[in-house]
């Protein structure tokens, strides 16, 4: 613990806190900053103007990263026939319907996404308590629940990302691995940005973008100049 603290420290020394950096200065200087031995995770949290206590300001949704997560997605899906070989198809990890429902009430619980047909909600019901604290429920606003299984499952395996405000307003979401480098490490937060641009709702009042900060699994934050997020709106 003392070691990591020390390096902790020596990598906060290396980040300006009174500084608001360029998007690709922040990045290189999160990157410069991390000191683990693994290719950490890279993270982005943006602060959001909006208050997730009222419904119509409430943003949940997904974003196709352009070069994906660097992880290895796991997708368990649910259902029978056809659709259950078209899942199969697209790459799907596990497939079942009733037998997977028991399967997963029996404490398997390998996947990291979990993928439904509109038909198979009232099995995948049943397994509320388990998959709704995890985050692996399937939900129409992300595109788990779906007849179009073979996008679904595609899109996922190719690094699409879900997200959803806190109650702070604050939106904490992968970006990629270090090993990126600073540019893809850009083009998949700008993606994200793009996102949340076009999600901002009509109730939101003043500034929406209030903050941007990326760091690595174990570094710090670095803060991001907001400014650069009109760029980004003027491209769509």
């Amino acid at each position: 613990m003392a070691k990591r603290g020390k390096q902790l420290v020596a990598a906060r020394g290396k980040i300006d806190r009174s500084k608001r950096y360029g998007f690709e200065e922040g990045i290189q200087a999160a990157l410069e900053a991390k000191f683990a031995k693994f290719d950490e995770s890279v993270d982005v949290a943006v602060r959001l103007g909006v208050d997730p206590r009222h419904a119509d300001q409430m943003i949940r949704s997904t974003v196709v990263l352009p070069h994906g997560t660097g992880k290895t997605v796991r997708v368990a899906v649910f259902a029978k026939g056809e659709k259950a070989q078209e899942a199969r198809d697209a790459g799907a990890d596990e497939v079942g319907a009733e037998d997977l429902l028991e399967k997963i009430q029996g404490g398997w619980l390998e996947f990291d996404r979990c993928v439904a047909t509109p038909d198979m909600m009232a099995v995948v019901g049943k397994l509320g308590r388990v998959l709704g604290p995890r985050g692996l429920m399937p939900n129409t606003k992300t595109g788990t629940v779906t007849f179009d299984l073979a996008k679904a499952v595609k899109e996922i395996k190719a690094g699409k990302i879900e997200f959803r405000v806190e109650k702070g307003g604050i939106i904490h979401a992968p970006i990629g691995k270090a090993s990126f480098g600073v540019e893809k490490l850009k083009e998949n937060m700008e993606a994200l940005l793009e996102t949340l641009i076009r999600l901002k709702p009509t109730a939101a009042k003043g500034t929406y973008m209030k903050g941007i900060a990326v760091s690595t699994t174990m570094g710090p934050g670095v803060r991001l100049d907001v400014a650069e997020v009109k760029a980004i709106s003027a491209k769509g």
